[in-house]
């Protein structure tokens, strides 16, 4: 075997490892993706219950003030930094402990409330959204509730409330979605403690963390699969210093950084979960940390709404509002519908984290995987909508009397969503592994095994298959247009569980290299999915005003859609355009590269 391939066989064996492979509770995707609707997963839509809208009630609109007077978001953009007074306030509104449990000093909040707060602190300023998600929903607490023990939530979950701020560190100056290279290491010392040293990159709160999560190799770095295991660190432990603080596109206030460990000391009992629990810790803290995403996406795209609705019904060109022009109409109508399904979509998975019911990995992953895609799509359109106004910064329009609307800010904020806690491409792969799981049981084989029990996987597909011809959808007390879209989600879900299966027939233990096709189904199943959920909302009882409109062209424009995917899942140039890329790769039309000056090259290596 080459070392290439070693390489790829042990970075399968441990994220094989780190994942969940059983499922023990139902999973309305996971049956989607097998062909088999079961409705009764997402309707009725599930509504927030009286007492726990009312306690959000109170904190949206304390939140609300304080985001009003006192959060200057363009200023934060401006000078990239997010003032002490801003971080103080939201301390007193106690907005560092939203889910942390009263008991420890926490407000106690539903995922739902949780994410009404973070979409409208995303709607107003991203760098702000972000501070509190990443400590949140990725930093200290969230995997000190699942793996601490009693000893470490009493030590360190009052202090996460009461506004210590908490990071995440897993990626690597090397390391990206690939943890199987992990060169950060933790080795033992006297009395039990621990030294790490090594770097972490993009570190989000990093460079002011109070507390981190640091996933660290605790074996011989010469052993064939490392032993990754998560440590509690201080953010002012001796040793541990910030390299670079990072500046991007987006997010100017979120202090993210290079961090070092130089001989980083940790006592034995920072250790959190068992030792080689690491990435599976970090990957169940991912699952829920997603949530929040969709939630953020919301508020960036309600925001985009409101400043399109009201120019394009005030600006006037060739004798009419812009907006009653085709080309924008279409635009807002697209915006308006595609919003209704983000909403659709975080309400529902939501729901589904506080009823507990559900397996929600792959929900949670789709629902950060579709609702970042429309976030790009709609702030994209909102750009263009506005013009030169849209490509113009918020201080400029203010400086010569315009309303400052930040539409500029808004584009360069949402860009990061398809990137962090997995790019697009990586949910794509995520997804797919975990759609295939119920195919690769019945086929008796794995990604580490791929040669099929042939008699085992035949007994269960010569059953299997012929059942994705029928079935019917029920009516799930829709009105007329609606149902004949429910029905069309059912035969989508039964043609593309077929449409897996043939793939793996075609491709064999070769599918998991062929991730553009892979992708088309995973994006057919997110479609189908975000109908369902739109659907469902629009038929409750408790849905908003004008929701079946919206639900109406949602659904249109997402089967259009979907007939697209699914031609080119059988009908594509993937293999042409991949023997491009490598020629191009290889350098055989270095004539591209003409005429142009860069000024970086050789400035440093890629790493």
């Amino acid at each position: 075997m080459t070392e290439a391939g070693r390489t790829e066989k042990r970075s399968l064996e441990v994220a094989e490892a780190a994942r969940e492979a059983e499922w023990r509770q139902p999973s309305f995707v996971s049956e989607l993706f097998m062909g088999r609707w079961r409705p009764q997963l997402v309707f009725p839509f599930p509504e927030q219950e009286a007492a726990d809208r009312q306690a959000g009630d109170e904190i949206v609109a304390k939140l609300r003030r304080f985001l009003t007077t006192e959060v200057d978001a363009d200023g934060i953009d401006r000078e990239r930094e997010i003032p002490p007074q801003v971080l103080d306030g939201l301390r007193a509104l106690g907005l560092f402990g939203i889910k942390i449990a009263p008991q420890y000093g926490g407000l106690g909040l539903s995922q739902i409330n949780y994410n009404r707060l973070i979409q409208l602190v995303a709607s107003h300023c991203a760098s702000t959204a972000v501070l509190l998600s990443a400590h949140q929903s990725i930093g200290v607490s969230q995997p000190l509730q699942m793996y601490g023990t009693a000893e470490q939530k009493q030590t360190y979950l009052p202090r996460l409330a009461q506004g210590a701020i908490s990071a995440f560190a897993l990626t690597e100056p090397g390391v990206g979605s690939d943890p199987s290279s992990l060169t950060t290491l933790a080795v033992p010392a006297e009395n039990g403690s621990w030294l790490i040293s090594g770097e972490k990159l993009w570190i989000s709160n990093g460079p002011v963390a109070d507390l981190l999560i640091v996933m660290a190799r605790t074996n011989d770095p010469r052993d064939e699969r490392p032993e990754i295991t998560a440590f509690i660190v201080e953010g002012d432990a001796p040793g541990l210093s910030t390299v670079h603080r990072c500046d991007f596109m987006g997010l100017k206030g979120l202090q993210n950084g290079l961090l070092r460990f130089d001989q980083v000391r940790v006592p034995a009992t920072a250790l959190v979960g068992e030792r080689g629990g690491g990435l599976r810790l970090a990957l169940r803290t991912l699952n829920i940390g997603r949530l929040t995403l969709p939630a953020a996406c919301g508020g960036a795209m309600k925001q985009t709404l409101t400043i399109c609705r009201q120019w394009a019904s005030e600006r006037q060109q060739w004798g009419a509002p812009v907006g009653h022009h085709e080309a924008v109409a279409s635009k807002i109508a697209t915006m308006a519908a595609e919003l209704f399904a983000v909403e659709s979509l975080t309400w529902l998975t939501s729901a589904m984290a506080d009823r507990g019911e559900t397996d929600i990995r792959l929900e949670a992953a789709m629902a950060k995987l579709f609702c970042t895609e429309a976030l790009w799509r709609t702030v994209d359109a909102g750009v263009q909508i506005r013009g030169g106004r849209g490509y113009e910064t918020a201080d400029s329009l203010r400086g010569r009397g315009e309303a400052p609307m930040p539409m500029e800010r808004l584009l360069r904020d949402a860009r990061i969503n398809q990137i962090i806690e997995g790019t697009s491409e990586i949910m794509r792969l995520f997804i797919a592994r975990e759609a295939l799981d119920p195919h690769l049981k019945a086929a008796g084989v794995s990604p580490l095994s791929p040669r099929p029990q042939l008699r085992k996987g035949a007994a269960f597909y010569f059953g299997w298959y012929p059942r994705t011809f029928w079935g019917r959808s029920g009516d799930e007390q829709l009105s007329a247009p609606l149902r004949r879209h429910l029905r069309f989600v059912e035969r989508g879900s039964r043609r593309l569980a077929r449409d897996l299966f043939h793939m793996m027939l075609r491709h064999g233990a070769g599918l998991q290299k062929r991730q553009l096709i892979l992708a088309r189904l995973v994006d057919s199943g997110a479609e189908l999915f975000a109908m369902a959920a739109v659907l469902s909302r629009a038929g409750s009882p408790g849905g908003p005003a004008g929701a079946e409109k919206l639900a109406d062209l949602f659904c249109r424009q997402a089967r259009r859609r979907l007939q697209i995917l699914h031609r080119a899942i059988y009908c594509n140039d993937d293999p042409v355009a991949y023997r491009t890329a490598r020629d191009v790769l290889d350098g055989a039309f270095p004539w591209l590269e003409e005429n142009i000056v860069s000024s970086w090259k050789g400035s440093s290596p890629p790493r």
